[in-house]
């Protein structure tokens, strides 16, 4: 029994990875409108902050291996293997997307081009969110094998995600109408995410093997999801205090918010991972 807290490299490549895919849909997204040439220079420049998180998640990945330096057999069952389907697909979006922005910063993308690259970069996104989830759908783990698993993960992506993009759109000073759209989205998954946690929470009670319930796993779930609730409203609410007194929100203060979303969705996965239980001798329920 405990937390999932020795599993922190995983925790910060799903999350960071995560919130990173929401962040490109949402740069993307606004590079496919209308932009004077100027602002679309200025996104691709704040793009590059994306890339640097995503080597982050890779890098606490690779932490993860026995012997990081032997990090490539990962992809040695890539499509019969979902830690390989993972690795490869985050190595697609990751490649996609910095080869694209490479090009773009170089003004060696055809617009045309990079409209379709654009879309491409953010389905194999999605794809990279989705092989995630395949990873930890496991029928020997009961704790994992349902739908909270996936919920949880794509409610990181529209938590973090909106959020991530909208301190670059902002640090670009880039401006418009839709930009209103993405705190709405966040509150959205962050009500939706709460009301999964109380689901999978009342679920729990029914999962049990021959040596323990899990409900048992980690005996402080209730306190350490009211800590990743708190962290997350109070990151929200640096972000949305200032639209609601009709004030662009400072840099600084949403790098705060960022960070602050960022350490409560950490406790959430860290409760995510606390809960690996293998069905053992027996499963009831």
């Amino acid at each position: 029994m405990g937390n999932g807290w020795h599993e922190w490299p995983l925790m910060v490549f799903t999350v960071l990875g995560q919130c990173v895919v929401g962040g490109f849909i949402v740069l993307a997204i606004a590079l496919l409108g209308n932009r004077t040439r100027e602002e679309t220079r200025r996104i691709h420049l704040s793009m590059f902050f994306l890339w640097v998180l995503m080597a982050v998640a890779f890098i606490a990945s690779v932490l993860h291996l026995g012997s990081p330096l032997r990090a490539f057999n990962s992809l040695n069952r890539l499509g019969a293997s979902p830690l390989s389907n993972e690795i490869g697909s985050g190595s697609l979006f990751f490649a996609l997307g910095g080869i694209y922005w490479l090009l773009a910063v170089l003004n060696k993308m055809p617009q045309a081009l990079g409209k379709v690259w654009l879309v491409v970069t953010m389905l194999a996104g999605v794809g990279f969110v989705y092989a995630m989830c395949r990873v930890y759908e496991i029928d020997t783990v009961p704790t994992w094998d349902n739908a909270f698993t996936a919920l949880n993960f794509a409610l990181t992506v529209l938590i973090g995600g909106p959020l991530l993009g909208y301190l670059l759109l902002r640090g670009a000073n880039i401006q418009g109408c839709g930009l209103r759209l993405l705190p709405m989205i966040s509150v959205v998954a962050l009500v939706a995410s709460v009301a999964v946690m109380m689901m999978q929470s009342a679920t729990l009670a029914s999962i049990n093997s021959s040596v323990q319930a899990a409900s048992a796993l980690i005996p402080q779930y209730g306190a350490l999801s009211v800590w990743r609730v708190v962290l997350v409203v109070l990151g929200l609410g640096c972000w949305i205090c200032p639209l609601v007194m009709r004030k662009r929100p400072a840099v600084a203060s949403l790098v705060l918010a960022f960070v602050l979303v960022f350490a409560g969705e950490l406790i959430g996965r860290a409760i995510f991972y606390g809960l690996h239980m293998t069905v053992g001798v027996a499963i009831g329920s």
